[in-house]
Order: structure tokens, then C-alpha cells, then sequence
């Protein structure tokens, strides 16, 4: 005699959606050993729109560090300083 199956749930699952609701992002920057620092530089100023300070420590960040969070913003425009830094082969991610 075959045993009915009764259908019960594992466990619950909850499934979030990136939804945009102002949430920021984080774009991450990550050291190499082919860009001098006066490239990472010159290309985080362009990209951050931030003073030849703030990107030198953002470069030495990186270079101590490994990497660092070059800049906080919504989606949209975390995807346009990623493409600018990625213009010359700096590697990048961008976190939620």
C-alpha cells in the first residue's frame, strides 16, 4: 500500500529583491602592481570628483590595505565611477 506524501514546507524562504528605495552603495577599489599612484590619483579625482588629497589617501588606502571605499551613492551613479576608474584597468566592485 502506497503512503500518500503529505506537501509540507522545509523551511520558510524568504526572498529579498533589490529594490531601489535610496539604498546606497559602495564602490570598492582594489590594489595591482601595474598602476602608479599618480594614475590611481589622477583617475579617482576624475571618477570621485574629489581633491588631490582625498584621493591620495583613498591610493594609499588601497596600497596598505589592499583596497578601500572610494565612494558611497546611489546605483546609478556608483555605475558611472566604476566605468571611469575601469578606463584604465583599475579593478572595482560595487557593494550594497
Amino acid at each position: 500500500m502506497e503512503k500518500e506524501l503529505e506537501n509540507k514546507p522545509i523551511g520558510d524562504v524568504d526572498v529579498a529583491e533589490n529594490i531601489s528605495i535610496g539604498l546606497e552603495s559602495k564602490v570598492v577599489l582594489f590594489n595591482d602592481d601595474w598602476h602608479t599612484f599618480d594614475e590611481v590619483i589622477s583617475q579617482l579625482i576624475k571618477a570621485v570628483n574629489c581633491s588631490y588629497e582625498q584621493a591620495r589617501s583613498h591610493a594609499f588606502e588601497v596600497h596598505v590595505k589592499g583596497k578601500s571605499i572610494v565612494f558611497n551613492g546611489s546605483m546609478k551613479d556608483c555605475l558611472r565611477v566604476t566605468s571611469i576608474l575601469e578606463e584604465i584597468a583599475l579593478t572595482t566592485q560595487i557593494i550594497t
